[in-house]
C-alpha cells in the first residue's frame, strides 16, 4: 500500500484533492468544509508532501499517482478527483487509467504498472493545471525549461527563500492576495516539517517533482480521458497561464472552462464561495 496521509470529512459521494506543489492538504481546509456539506471529501498529503512518506523507487508521476489510486480506492472504488496544479497532472493519469480498454493510456504512460486496477473515476476538476508546465515549439503556454531548472537549483540552496517566492507568485495579481498568501504560508507551517535540511526526504521529493514538471507531456493522454471535466483557472495566474487550462480544456472530450476573474492560482482560497459553488453544482450532476 501506498502509505499516504489522509483526512476525510462529511458523507456522500467521495471526492478527492489532490494539492499542488511544495504544499500539503491543510491548503484544502475551506474548500473540504465547504464541500463536505454534500460530499465524503477524502484530502491527501501527496509523496513527499505533508506528512506522507516518500519512496524514490516509486518517484515517477505515473508511480505518485498509482500511490493516490491506492489510497483512494481503499476507501471507496468510485470516487472523482479535483486536482490544483501538480496535483491536477497526477488527476489527469489516474483519469486515463480508468477509461475502457485503457491499455493504450498505459502504453503512453498514464500509469507506471500493467497490475494497476484501472480506477473509476466519475469526475474530474483541475484547477490551474497544465498538461505540459514547459514551453515548446508546439507549446507556447508554459514557462522556459531553463526557469524550472534554475527553481529546483535554488531549492537546494535555499529551501525557505525558494518556497517563499513561489508562494508569493502563486497570488500575484489576485483580489484577496495577501489573504490567500497568508493561507498558503499557515498551511506549510501548519502541517508536516516545513524546514527540511539537505538531507531530507521532502526536499528530495520537491526536487524530484521539479523535474517531472519541466519534463512532462500529457497531452497525449488527453483525448482518452472522457470523463465529465471542469477545468478552471484564474484571470491572472502567473504560474499556470489562462491559455494553458484553456488549450487543456479544448483537448479534453468532456470537459467545460471556466474562468475566474481577478484570481490568480489559488482561486479556491481567494475566490472559495465562487470556487466551492462551482465545484458542488459540478460534483452534484448525474
Amino acid at each position: 500500500m501506498s502509505g499516504l496521509y489522509t483526512e476525510v470529512r462529511g458523507s456522500g459521494r467521495t471526492v478527492a484533492l489532490l494539492h499542488g506543489w511544495g504544499l500539503n492538504l491543510r491548503v484544502w481546509d475551506g474548500l473540504a468544509a465547504a464541500l463536505a456539506e454534500r460530499f465524503r471529501v477524502v484530502a491527501i498529503d501527496l509523496p513527499g508532501h505533508g506528512r506522507s512518506g516518500w519512496l524514490p523507487d516509486r518517484s515517477s508521476l505515473a508511480s505518485q499517482a498509482e500511490q493516490v489510486h491506492e489510497t483512494v480506492s481503499a476507501i471507496d472504488p468510485r470516487y472523482s478527483l479535483i486536482g490544483w496544479s501538480l496535483g491536477g497532472q497526477i488527476a489527469l493519469r489516474i483519469a486515463a487509467a480508468a477509461q475502457p480498454g485503457s491499455m493504450a493510456a498505459r502504453r503512453l504512460g498514464a500509469v507506471a504498472s500493467a497490475d494497476l486496477l484501472a480506477p473509476a473515476i466519475d469526475r474530474l476538476a483541475l484547477i490551474a493545471t497544465t498538461p505540459r508546465f514547459s514551453a515548446g515549439p508546439d507549446w507556447p503556454h508554459g514557462a522556459p525549461p531553463e526557469r524550472l531548472a534554475s527553481q529546483a537549483l535554488a531549492l537546494r540552496t535555499d529551501y525557505q527563500r525558494t518556497v517563499s517566492d513561489f508562494l508569493e507568485l502563486q497570488v500575484r495579481g489576485s483580489a484577496g492576495g495577501e489573504a490567500a498568501l497568508a493561507q498558503l504560508r499557515a498551511s506549510l507551517f501548519a502541517h508536516g516539517d516545513a524546514r527540511p535540511d539537505a538531507r531530507h526526504p521532502r526536499l528530495a521529493a520537491l526536487a524530484c517533482d521539479l523535474e517531472l514538471l519541466r519534463d512532462t507531456d500529457l497531452r497525449p493522454l488527453l483525448g482518452h480521458i472522457t470523463q465529465p471535466a471542469l477545468v478552471i483557472a484564474g484571470q491572472y495566474d502567473r504560474v499556470t497561464h489562462p491559455a494553458a487550462s484553456r488549450a487543456l480544456a479544448e483537448a479534453l472530450p468532456e470537459a467545460r472552462y471556466v474562468e475566474i476573474r481577478r484570481a490568480a492560482h489559488a482561486p479556491f482560497l481567494s475566490h472559495l464561495p465562487q470556487v466551492s459553488a462551482l465545484l458542488t453544482e459540478f460534483l452534484a450532476e448525474p
